[in-house]
């Protein structure tokens, strides 16, 4: 299985390492022959796969969601997901704090790639092609947002999410934490996050403006 040349090992990770770092994934997901979903999907071609769709897998309301919004696996969201997955997908069922370590994700990506499609496709080919970096500037996340010009910028966002936190099929945004609003928002207006609206109005935001309606909606604990 581990067969790809030594160039693929250098662009995507080493998947005998990756192997070590599924470690941290198997309490949940299996992989290889007679892998079955357990709290988690089985992971075998999961490289291409539309996110929430896997047949006899259980998952959260806002995981299907985003796979009826068009959240595919991919080198890139695989890695945005690993990194930090409530970032990607809100109040996903992972109990996973995410791996930070860069060098370690591609390793875990290059062990899952030999368990998907044609692992060895051309590099920059999806849905196995190297992602870029999505970490976001300090800065970017040390920015103190002023909520009520947050309130007055999210007159836009109360048109589909309802200011009381209720969820009807929209998801609900009121209470969630600074720091994930802020790179949820950053990732739609990176399209790591897929839906197209969202993209164009956190395209149109500045990064002290997103500030603001993430202290906004924090504050509506």
């Amino acid at each position: 299985m581990f067969m790809a040349g030594a160039a693929w090992a250098n662009e995507f990770g080493d998947p005998k390492k990756g192997a070590d770092v599924f470690k941290k994934c198997s309490s949940c997901h299996q992989i290889g022959e007679g892998a079955r979903s357990r709290v988690g999907p089985q992971l075998n071609g999961v490289f291409g796969r539309t996110a929430g769709t896997l047949v006899g897998a259980r998952y959260s309301q806002n995981m299907t969601h985003a796979g009826d919004e068009g959240l595919v696996w991919t080198q890139k969201t695989l890695d945005a997901y690993i990194e930090n997955p409530r970032a990607l997908v809100s109040k996903t069922r992972m109990d996973f704090g995410g791996i930070s370590d860069p060098v370690e994700r591609s390793h875990l990506l290059a062990y899952l790639r030999a368990y998907s499609d044609d692992p060895a496709n051309i590099p920059e080919a999806e849905p196995t092609a190297t992602g870029t970096d999505h970490e976001l500037d300090p800065a970017i996340l040390a920015i103190v947002g002023d909520p009520e010009y947050g309130e007055y910028l999210a007159s836009e966002c109360t048109t589909c999410h309802q200011v009381s936190g209720a969820d009807s099929g929209i998801p609900a945004i009121r209470g969630w934490p600074t720091k994930d609003f802020v790179v949820a928002m950053h990732a739609y207006k990176r399209k790591l996050r897929p839906h197209p609206v969202m993209q164009m109005m956190a395209g149109r935001l500045s990064d002290e403006e997103i500030a603001a309606i993430a202290a906004y909606y924090n504050d509506l604990e």
